[in-house]
């Protein structure tokens, strides 16, 4: 799956310290940490390897980045 025009979206933690996880509004799951971010992505088709949760550009961290983990 190509990344063009792709918008991912980690919103902020919940109550549980979980992350929902979207693609182009598509509920992938909550996320725990940034494993389970890359492992949503790879199920919707994206390599892992090719993916920079870290950098700019593909995620859209809300909330806080990807270092922001734990109930709110």
């Amino acid at each position: 799956m190509a990344t063009d025009g792709l918008r991912v979206i980690v919103d902020p933690p919940d109550e549980h310290g979980g992350r929902r996880v979207l693609i182009d509004g598509k509920i992938l799951g909550t996320a725990l940490g940034p494993a389970d971010v890359l492992e949503f992505l790879r199920r919707a088709g994206l390599d892992p390897d090719e993916v920079a949760p870290y950098g700019a550009g593909l995620i859209e961290w809300r909330g806080g980045g990807p270092a922001e983990w734990g109930a709110r």
